[in-house]
């Protein structure tokens, strides 16, 4: 099987891949073409059936589909033009092949994350952690498997893992450089930061917003969860809860992007810097991985509102 992650510009493909998504578009002169997402455990990568003929088979999202087409370029990004494709058959492919993971060790990440746990002193936020990361298994297998989001960063298997990691190493950086961070609760929010998208994003194959997801969203859903975890905690401090919480609530910094509060304590704006930092530099790695290596300048990326570049000699 050619995966997704190797594939050049300029080269044929015949191989069978998981359509993630399909959209049925119009150009500007009217004609109708599909705009699709296929997927491999690579990663994903755009698709364009621009020549409704009879060599497009029917087929919808979450099919595997047997494609023939062509590798282009669009916009520093490659783009894959299909001219034939039909719905593939059960054992012709092995569904594990299709489903994007982590390049890193599922467990070895997740031991380090855990290795945090027993450096929180306060007797509370301790409990909170293990309630979760030790004692419920439910929640660390599907901890483990999410992905971080449905697209930009961190979108396959083990990236909620992956990410959480990230910010959790970032912010014991800043607890260690700035003594006015109180670690026990930094480490404990950066843990519990994004807990919400098991609910907000359903599991691979779909990786997409359930309905909780689109109408209530994981800020709001995993300080909800928090907020009902401490109630099982006699004697939890009402005022470390909001704190905690508060730092959920506002990690995404601004309320245009989603958070309901901006940061009102310095916990909350430590894990702000450390959630975006870990988020912009792993959307930027990706955007690198999926250029086919050789080319300076990218393009426009909406992401960054800039024409990016690769490093030279890089």
């Amino acid at each position: 099987m050619r995966y997704l992650g190797e594939m050049r510009e300029g080269e044929n493909v015949n191989d069978i891949y998981l359509c993630k998504s399909k959209q049925i578009l119009k150009t500007k002169a009217g004609k109708t073409y599909y705009s699709v997402m296929l997927q491999d455990q690579s990663g994903s990568m755009d698709a364009k059936v621009w020549d409704l003929t009879n060599a497009i088979g029917h087929f919808e999202a979450l099919d595997y589909i047997a494609i023939v087409g062509q590798v282009t370029s669009f916009q520093g990004n490659l783009q894959l033009n299909i001219q034939r494709v039909r719905k593939a058959q059960e054992g012709e492919y092995n569904p594990s092949d299709y489903m994007p993971v982590s390049k890193r060790n599922i467990d070895e990440m997740y031991k380090e994350l855990t290795d945090f746990i027993p450096t929180v002193k306060n007797e509370y936020l301790n409990k909170l952690l293990c309630m979760y990361f030790v004692e419920n298994k439910e929640f660390i297998n599907n901890f483990k498997k999410h992905s971080a989001a449905k697209a930009v960063h961190h979108s396959f298997m083990g990236g909620l893992l992956e990410h959480t990691l990230g910010v959790t190493k970032m912010c014991n950086y800043m607890a260690s450089y700035y003594p006015v961070l109180n670690r026990d609760l930094l480490i404990t929010a950066a843990m519990f930061h994004d807990i919400g998208k098991l609910s907000e994003i359903s599991a691979f194959p779909e990786n997409d917003y359930t309905d909780d997801g689109q109408l209530l969203g994981h800020i709001f859903i995993g300080a909800e969860m928090i907020g009902n975890s401490i109630k099982s905690i006699p004697g939890f401090p009402k005022k470390l809860e909001s704190e905690l919480r508060h730092c959920i609530l506002a990690h995404h910094g601004e309320l245009e992007f989603g958070s309901p509060k901006k940061p009102a304590i310095v916990e909350a704006v430590a894990l702000n810097f450390a959630d975006n930092t870990d988020a912009k530099m792993e959307t930027f790695t990706e955007i690198l991985d999926s250029s086919d290596g050789k080319t300076e300048w990218l393009g426009f990326n909406r992401y960054f509102d800039s024409n990016v570049r690769r490093t030279v000699g890089k």
